[in-house]
């Protein structure tokens, strides 16, 4: 696949990357970087990387295209596309992608590995204050201001893709709306409904010649969630439901919140919808792929055990489908078929997120101060352009407890 017809593809959710100069325009990288060095990088983007999955794959063409030149910009294109098309979380599928091309299987996993890994430690770190510290009044008083900060961050995220991926295409902004209506009357992400967006968009503008191409723990101290131990059904079922999670949901990260809030606390009751907002909020406060939030689930549900379970599930689905078809993919890719298709994906699963807003919404800002607060961390970015999300979700929290306690 040609990096301009791969770049088509990828500018469906993602902003063009700057070019690169010299070598990394030609196609080519221009240094080769020792494996430990790329994993390294990953690690400490992993870490430290804020912002989204917009900021994170941003920042992967900044650092790696046109600053050290480890990858070349078709490379990078490339790996963009693929990972829109292929369900998961967009960020995490780049940097798998990027792993394989450095150096294969090794190179994919390492880096999958890296990238994940520092978020997943943080997550359950904070699922295990929840767990043991959750009864107390400053924890609730945080979280009440946290969750309105939450549904903010995840409506302005939806407005940020919308402009990015919907351009001023009536047919996008058609399935947008109608995905935003299913998923605000049922409370629930419909994966029939955006995958049958992706082939609406590519029939209508397509001339296809071609189809389209744990072993379960049983010590109690590694299975106790909020509720006790959890029984070994309860850990499969974890198991199960975020591996599906992982190979139906499409584009951001954000993506999955409407897909997660269908099964997690309206099928599964797993989690009450406060419990359910405080996930979301704790992947909004760490670095890495917002998606992480799942491991917070699994551990309130079944302990570590839930917490590695969940996140297993989810991240493994989206390793093998970008690890599979890259070889294919890089060499028979059709551009224009794919382009169209992964166009109404984006807008439906777009479309999902700002459905899930209404959702959350209903949850989260439950009186006048809570929609206050929501209201603030919608204006303040316009005031603070620079003011990182956690920071943002801090002082959330920090006004929530001053108001519990206060009242």
């Amino acid at each position: 696949m040609s990096g301009e017809a791969a770049g088509r593809a990828a500018h469906a959710d993602t902003p063009a990357p700057a070019a690169p100069s010299g070598a990394a325009r030609s196609g080519l990288a221009t240094h080769e970087p020792s494996l430990a060095a790329f994993v390294g990088y990953f690690l400490r983007l992993g870490a430290f990387g804020f912002g989204g999955p917009i900021a994170l794959t941003g920042a992967m063409q900044r650092d790696l295209v046109v600053a050290r030149g480890w990858i070349s910009e078709e490379d990078y294109l490339q790996g963009l596309a693929l990972a829109q098309l292929a369900p998961g979380p967009l960020a995490a599928q780049l940097a798998i992608y990027l792993g394989w091309v450095r150096a294969g299987i090794a190179g994919a996993t390492l880096v999958a590995v890296a990238f994940v890994l520092p978020s997943l430690l943080m997550v359950i770190a904070l699922s295990w204050g929840y767990v043991q510290l959750g009864g107390m009044g400053w924890i609730r008083g945080a979280f009440y201001g946290v969750a309105p900060a939450a549904v903010a961050l995840i409506a302005r995220g939806a407005v940020r893709l919308a402009r990015l991926s919907l351009g001023r295409d009536p047919l996008r902004w058609a399935v947008f709306v109608v995905s935003a209506g299913v998923t605000a009357m049922t409370s629930r992400e419909s994966p029939a409904l955006v995958i049958a967006s992706g082939f609406l968009v590519w029939a209508a503008r397509s001339r296809p010649r071609r189809p389209m191409l744990a072993a379960v723990p049983w010590l109690g101290a590694l299975t106790t969630g909020l509720h006790g131990v959890a029984a070994p059904a309860t850990l499969l079922g974890i198991l199960g439901y975020f591996a599906t999670a992982g190979s139906l949901v499409f584009g951001s990260g954000l993506a999955i919140v409407p897909y997660l809030h269908g099964g997690v606390v309206l099928t599964h009751h797993w989690l009450t919808e406060r419990q359910f907002l405080d996930a979301v909020a704790v992947a909004m406060i760490t670095p890495g792929p917002v998606v992480i939030t799942v491991a917070f689930i699994g551990y309130l549900v079944a302990g570590l055990a839930g917490a590695l379970l969940a996140a297993v599930g989810v991240f493994l689905p989206c390793y093998l489908l970008v690890v599979l078809p890259a070889p294919l993919f890089r060499r028979h890719a059709g551009a224009g078929a794919i382009a169209h298709f992964v166009s109404g994906v984006t807008a439906a699963a777009t479309g999902a997120i700002a459905g899930a807003v209404i959702v959350l919404g209903r949850q989260a800002l439950v009186d006048v101060p809570a929609a206050g607060i929501a209201l603030g961390a919608t204006a303040l970015p316009f005031v603070t352009k620079r003011i990182p999300d956690p920071v943002l979700i801090v002082l959330a929290g920090l006004a929530g407890w001053l108001i519990a306690r206060g009242g």
